[in-house]
């Protein structure tokens, strides 16, 4: 096998002669480079490019009588930086076919030169495709950079090259911060409320254990290297102005309160509605109550933000708060501020197994306590739904537990398990309640924070590592009901929800199931 320049009338090509038994073999390597096929040999560019890709495929061949031209054509220079390739080329109507193939390319009419994405697999495209060709090569150094900073001592946090930074916030999401990646934002476009934030360049997903894996493992497979972080928590967080701090400290208006009683506000909104304004009114302690203005208004939210460090949720409350106070209270003209109200942020709860749930009821030896766990998880309630809870709410005929006037006003019924009803008789002859279903050591209404407190101590002695709340008995209660086959629609009911949408998030945690879901494609012949 020998290659040559060819003779009139094939003048300025390359021809490849060869053995018949060899024919086969050159036209599978080089089909797409071959011009025009005759019984004994190839004809072919006589270029560098063409050359260069036959003595790839064949190293030992004969070329002592070939003469390729050194014109413009061969006469391309590459220059990549960290997210960009510049690439000037003589024109050609072969490479601008190939040019185009690179996703957002385009051409610089100033410079005179072609720039291309550096996303990962383009510059060896085009070092194969300019192969023998190419004149002039630069590949800037890129070095590790900042690339954001965390904590409250702002420590600044160093990304190296392809290096994919993965940060655990404290709002419980996952922040994902890479250099462009095609494959790997499709991969993110496939996890639940995913979000970008263009102003930092970031992406974000809802933490889970299953949702980091699935991200982790997507990253490795495509040969790259991460590095998982957990966001500082801010320590010296600024508490809220109390009577002891200001001399002449502010109460809520009277009117105000008797507002929100008259509207029938629920006790929690009542005690944060109270807090917000009395907050507002006592960081402008200076100022008369009359004469604040929407600057005003904005310099405590932005205190909220940046000293307090308070969540999205309660700065929205103190945004309603606000309002409801100059809109509802002192008559004035339902207006529009213009106050930026903080985006909420998309988490998924956290939920527990069904073993550790098991876990949790084994080691509460407290028969009380264990009742009102029990209730909250087999029934699905909010914690404000189980104090409430009276003696006559419990109907063991119906195996139904009734709930009155919850979240929204609305009544529902709930399940009531046979495995909670014996437990709750148990309980009933020992502590003989009165009114309500749990009642304090003296008497009245179980208080919420007890219940907080003694759940947390039966969560250490349980080992349990998540960072769960009593709620989360709620969630997995959800949770639990989806992954044994109970309709969307039901659950909903269950836990009164008035909106499938903020039911349909348990589908997005449930993990049962998905180690019999199977890819289309592994259904395809080929």
């Amino acid at each position: 096998m020998n290659v040559k320049t060819s003779p009139y009338p094939f003048e300025n090509k390359l021809l490849l002669y060869f053995q018949g038994e060899e024919k086969n073999n050159i036209e599978e390597k080089l089909i797409s480079f071959i011009l025009k096929k005759e019984s004994d040999y190839f004809v072919f560019q006589n270029d560098y490019q063409s050359f260069n890709k036959i003595k790839e495929f064949f190293p030992e061949i004969k070329h002592d009588s070939i003469l390729i031209p050194s014109n413009e054509y061969n006469k391309v220079k590459i220059e990549v930086f960290e997210r960009k390739i510049i690439l000037k080329t003589p024109k050609s109507e072969k490479d601008l076919i190939f040019i185009r193939t690179l996703e957002f390319s385009k051409w610089n009419s100033v410079y005179l030169h072609w720039e291309i994405p550096n996303y990962p697999g383009n510059l060896e495209r085009i070092k194969n495709h300019f192969l023998g060709r190419i004149t002039t090569f630069v590949e800037h150094k890129i070095e590790s950079k900042i690339c954001f900073s965390r904590g409250h001592n702002q420590e600044k946090i160093q990304k190296e090259k392809d290096e994919i930074i993965l940060v655990k916030t404290n709002s419980n999401r996952i922040r994902i911060i890479f250099g462009f990646n095609f494959e790997l934002t499709k991969q993110i476009k496939n996890i639940p409320l995913y979000s970008w934030d263009g102003k930092n360049k970031w992406w974000s997903i809802p933490y889970s254990e299953q949702f980091l894996f699935q991200l982790t493992k997507a990253i490795t497979n495509f040969g790259l290297k991460f590095r998982l972080i957990e966001e500082e928590k801010n320590e010296e967080k600024i508490k809220r102005k109390t009577a002891f701090d200001v001399a002449n400290y502010k109460q809520c208006p009277e009117d105000f309160l008797l507002k929100i009683q008259e509207l029938r506000y629920s006790g929690s909104t009542y005690k944060t509605y109270k807090n917000a304004l009395e907050d507002y009114l006592n960081f402008h302690h200076d100022k008369d109550v009359d004469k604040l203005n929407e600057k005003d208004i904005q310099s405590f939210l932005r205190h909220l933000v940046m000293e307090r460090n308070v969540s999205t949720s309660y700065q929205n409350q103190a945004i309603n708060a606000i309002k409801f106070y100059y809109e509802r209270v002192l008559g004035g003209q339902r207006q529009t501020y213009f106050i930026d109200r903080p985006k909420k942020e998309k988490c998924l709860p956290v939920v527990m197994s069904e073993e550790e749930i098991v876990a949790i009821f084994k080691h509460c030896s407290n028969l009380k306590h264990k009742a009102i766990l029990m209730v909250i998880y087999s029934a699905g309630l909010r914690i404000s739904e189980c104090i409430n809870l009276k003696i006559k709410d419990i109907d063991s005929n119906r195996m139904q537990i009734r709930i009155e006037q919850s979240k929204g006003k609305k009544d529902r019924y709930t399940l009531l398990s046979i495995k909670t009803l014996t437990l709750l008789r148990i309980y009933f002859k020992e502590y003989k309640p009165k009114e309500y279903l749990f009642e304090g050591q003296f008497g009245g209404q179980y208080s919420t924070r007890s219940i907080q407190q003694f759940f947390q101590e039966i969560i250490k002695r349980a080992g349990i590592s998540k960072k769960v709340t009593v709620h989360s008995l709620r969630h997995s209660f959800a949770t639990h009901m989806l992954e044994n086959g109970t309709n969307l629609r039901y659950i909903q009911s269950l836990l009164g929800h008035e909106s499938s949408k903020t039911t349909e998030i348990y589908t997005h945690v449930t993990t049962k199931g998905f180690e019999n879901l199977k890819s289309p494609i592994d259904n395809l012949d080929f």
